[in-house]
């Protein structure tokens, strides 16, 4: 390759709004109290670049920058040398580079009490740490920030601000898949590639990420201390790559390290191990993925193969391997370039078995070197095809695009390029402008349609997934018309694209997917009585099936129903086998159906809970559009609490996804949370007007198929700020909806609003009703508002007995569900009868959880947040949630008044203590 282009430095730090939030907090501190954090991360991921943000940001005092010189171990005597040439009495930060270079007695200095480094003033602390390797004694207590290779799409942001966006997609593909979300490989890649060639004006020379720029990287980390050493390191390198996960078994490599030198004496694994290298649970691990990479490219060619040859030996000695592996491993054996057909069709084989015991991410392994052995043009796209479809089901979409594009090519038949542009389209919906990928999913089901009539199925109920998160309903619609373009009819037979297990299971698959197109078309034709059939078909499947892909059209079909409990069982179960097979592309999407249905049961922390798992599985997975839903539900999660701020910033979030990719399930669900944080807040007129956009009659209505549920709220909003009329518009509608029967809360919320508008002699029956149908229906969150509504009703006109039994109803499932800022309108009414005390509302502990409880104990003793995860063993992150949370409940606005309201609560009412504290 050529080294032509200049790469200049990115504008902003990507994908470390986390580290910085950490970082940041050390600083805000500074002032106040000295303080430690420890940046760790393998080589190439930023840790001083971070230090260099972390020095430019500090502004309360002087910065005293200290790293080791070339190749030396710095001291403790130069540690003190430098602290004393800091004569400044202010706040000092100190940021200390490669912190694990300096020798044990500047270690112990180092992550000792800030005050001994400099008795004459407050002091903090930023240590950066080597990752690839385990971390030095003297540092393992202190507060610690990881950095983790950047998100897919963090990486593609990344390469685009460093060369303004002029790389060609397919070699933009391939350098975000190569780097592996490590920075500074992204930044040498571009280093060795010409202009030319990043444009894909010329094709590359070679593997991007080669021996010589994974070295540039890695530096002297993946060096071996002797030749024992580096041969236990390349095996466990080379044992990893047709590994089920990110290790290997001890007893593999040392029969494998045997092999490779018979003539000497069989050795245990040394004492200590090479500091690249960890063990646990009998299972050898690299700390650091990049180092990994390096050991086995550096190493020379003769020697990796006969690694490769010794593993493949030890494995078809052992017990319980998989074909997989012992193919793999013959394969990099070979000597050259050469094409091996009947070794590929064995690899390939092997990888379509479903028999045989795999997880997604090593059949792509697989596929792809099959492909890479076989010569015939077509066979050999084929090949590429399938790895993709399966490093897309890993969670790996930055793995299966440059496969796609190696995968091009004119010879190979419909069906082949059919097969592509599905997995293409897949890859779009999870990250992507969805009308790009129902183009590109409806270009695949004519593909597929004359050959494989089930994959055609597959690809237009897909490209009819993307029509509806546009929010598309006519080409919905069409999408689920009868039969893809081009094809007679649905055939039963033909292959699926997504293959969980063997044939019989894909015919099931095809099923499922032609009886849920069905019910789907009908449903949103508004004919539930030909809906019913063919969805509850699909839900019915779920309750015995166990593939992941069945397991999620059902959790999809129960909550069109509206069969919540449905839903969240077929929700779980995709979870689970999602798991089991390693799945990380299918998790995702399992948790967002569980949250929905969590939501729409009104369990409002449960859906909190999956969606939190769901956003950090689906950016680790690159799925941006199904993270901006995890992140709709937070939102709206959080639109019955405590805390603005976190509404905003998950609908920010959400938002800056939805209106890039045009998700408008997304954006309408982010606006209702902002609105129903409004109407939560006491500021109806707010919550009417945006929900106004969203509800009422217009160009601009919001999902087909969401803005419905915003109509209880924006009856409510309309009511109390006057807007009575608006309602009229919108309330026959929603009446219809009720009697749909797809929504458990419909026909009580409908009750709800008919109770708002009636009059006084009508009211309080229609509120009655409404009661009545919340119990049949359950969920805490919809049945205390009702009653908070009803109970406000019956006090302002006068009727403080019933009206205290309702709110205090009210409030206790506003308590029970977290809805923290309506519990607080329900205890400011009953405030207003006298039924509750100011002191009775703020000054018990007893509403705080366990957690909550430990954590207020230790800030009112003065620990730092800091500190406190610290003590707790968890990050700062946390407590900093825990804290909001704590001075939500109690009403304090101080860590001083937080302090004073523990103090006379613990003296006047004592709190059970068992284990509160650690």
């Amino acid at each position: 390759m050529t080294g032509e282009t200049t790469v200049r430095t990115a504008g902003r730090i990507h994908g470390r709004s986390a580290q910085r939030a950490a970082v940041r907090a050390l600083l805000d501190e500074l002032p106040a109290r000295g303080g430690h954090l420890v940046v760790t991360g393998e080589p190439g991921l930023g840790r001083t670049t971070l230090l260099d943000w972390a020095a430019r940001a500090y502004r309360s005092g002087p910065v005293l920058r200290l790293a080791p010189g070339p190749g030396a171990t710095a001291t403790s005597g130069e540690l003190l040398g430098s602290l004393r040439t800091v004569t400044s009495t202010a706040p000092l930060l100190v940021c200390v580079d490669d912190a694990h270079l300096w020798d044990a007695r500047a270690r112990a200095a180092l992550a000792g009490p800030a005050q001994r480094l400099r008795p004459a003033g407050r002091t903090g602390v930023l240590l950066s740490v080597a990752g690839h390797r385990a971390l030095d004694a003297e540092f393992a207590r202190l507060p610690l920030v990881r950095l983790d290779p950047l998100t897919p799409p963090a990486a593609a942001d990344l390469l685009d601000d460093l060369t303004d966006g002029t790389v060609a997609p397919a070699v933009r593909d391939l350098l975000v898949a190569e780097a592996e979300g490590n920075p500074a490989l992204l930044h040498a890649l571009l280093r060795r590639l010409s202009p030319a060639e990043l444009r894909g004006h010329l094709p590359l020379s070679g593997p991007a990420a080669d021996s010589t720029v994974l070295a540039e990287v890695a530096g002297a980390a993946s060096a071996g201390d002797d030749e024992g050493a580096g041969d236990l390191l390349l095996t466990v390198a080379a044992a990893v790559r047709a590994s089920h996960g990110p290790d290997a078994d001890v007893g593999l490599v040392l029969d494998a390290v045997r092999r490779l030198r018979p003539a000497s004496r069989p050795a245990p694994l040394p004492e200590p191990l090479p500091g690249q290298l960890a063990l646990t649970g009998g299972r050898l691990r690299f700390h650091s993925e990049l180092v990994r990479r390096t050991v086995h490219a550096t190493a020379a060619p003769d020697r990796r193969r006969d690694a490769h040859r010794a593993l493949a030996d030890a494995l078809e000695q052992g017990d319980g391997a998989g074909p997989l592996p012992v193919l793999l491993h013959r394969s990099w054996s070979a000597a050259g370039p050469a094409p091996a057909p009947r070794l590929a069709d064995r690899l390939a084989s092997a990888a379509d078995d479903a028999t045989v015991t795999a997880p997604y991410g090593l059949r792509a392994t697989a596929y792809t070197r099959a492909a890479e052995l076989t010569a015939d043009a077509a066979t050999r796209a084929a090949r590429y095809t399938a790895a993709a479809e399966q490093a897309l089901l890993a969670g790996r979409p930055e793995r299966a695009r440059p496969l796609l594009a190696a995968a091009r090519d004119g010879a190979a038949p419909a069906a082949v390029r059919g097969r592509a542009e599905l997995v293409r389209g897949l890859t779009e919906l999870g990250d992507g402008p969805v009308g790009d990928a129902h183009q590109t999913l409806l270009l695949a089901a004519s593909l597929l349609a004359p050959d494989a009539p089930a994959a055609a199925e597959t690809a237009a109920l897909a490209a009819a997934d993307a029509a509806w998160a546009a929010g598309d309903l006519r080409t919905c619609l069409d999408a689920l018309a009868p039969g893809p373009p081009g094809d007679g009819g649905p055939g039963p037979n033909g292959p699926a694209v997504h293959r969980d297990t063997a044939p019989h299971p894909a015919r099931t698959l095809a099923a499922v997917v032609r009886e849920h197109r069905i019910g789907m078309r009908a449903l949103l034709e508004g004919r539930l009585d030909r809906a019913s059939a063919p969805l509850g078909q699909v839900v019915e499947r779920g309750r015995t099936d166990d593939g992941p892909e069945r397991l999620l059209r059902s959790a999809a079909a129960a909550l069109l129903l509206g069969d919540v409990d449905a839903a969240r069982r077929g929700g779980a179960r995709a979870l689970a086998a999602a798991r089991q097979l390693g799945s990380d592309t299918l998790v995702p999407r399992a948790l967002e159906y569980l949250a929905y249905a969590e939501l729409r049961a009104g369990r409002h922390p449960q859906a909190r809970a999956h969606a939190e798992e769901g956003l950090r599985t689906a950016l680790r997975a690159g799925q941006r559009n199904t993270a901006a839903h995890h992140r709709a539900v937070l939102a709206l999660a959080a639109s019955i609490e405590e805390d603005p701020d976190a509404v905003a910033r998950h609908v920010a979030a959400a938002l800056a996804t939805a209106r890039r990719h045009g998700l408008a399930q997304v954006t309408t669900l982010a606006e209702w949370a902002t609105a129903r944080a409004d109407l939560g807040r006491g500021r109806p007129h707010a919550a009417a007007d945006r929900l106004g956009l969203l509800v009422l009659p217009g160009p601009g209505r919001g999902h087909f198929a969401v803005w419905r549920l915003a109509v209880p709220c924006f009856v409510e909003a309309a009511v109390l700020a006057g807007r009575h009329e608006d309602t009229r518009a919108v309330l026959a509608d929603f009446a219809d909806w009720a009697a749909f029967g797809a929504d458990p809360q419909a026909a009580a919320q409908l009750a709800r609003c008919h109770a708002l508008l009636a009059p006084p002699d009508r009211a309080d029956a229609l509120y009655r009703r409404a009661l009545a149908r919340h119990d049949e229906a359950g969920g805490d969150f919809e049945r205390a508002r009702t009653a908070l509504l009803h109970g406000k009703w019956l006090r302002r006109r006068r009727r403080p007995g019933e009206a205290r039994g309702l709110l205090g109803t009210a409030l206790a499932g506003f308590d029970r569900c977290g809805a923290g800022v309506w519990a607080a309108q329900a205890r400011g009414e009953l405030r207003a009868l006298g039924a509750l005390s100011d002191a009775a509302d703020t000054g018990t502990l007893t509403r705080l959880t366990p957690q909550q409880l430990r954590i207020a104990r230790h800030v009112a003793e003065g620990a730092t947040n800091r500190e406190v995860a610290l003590t707790l063993a968890v990050s700062t992150r946390t407590v900093d949630y825990h804290l909001r949370k704590v001075f939500a409940a109690l009403g304090v606005r101080s860590r001083l008044e937080l302090a004073r309201l523990v103090e006379q609560a613990e003296q006047a009412e004592p709190v059970e203590k068992t284990g509160a504290r650690p």
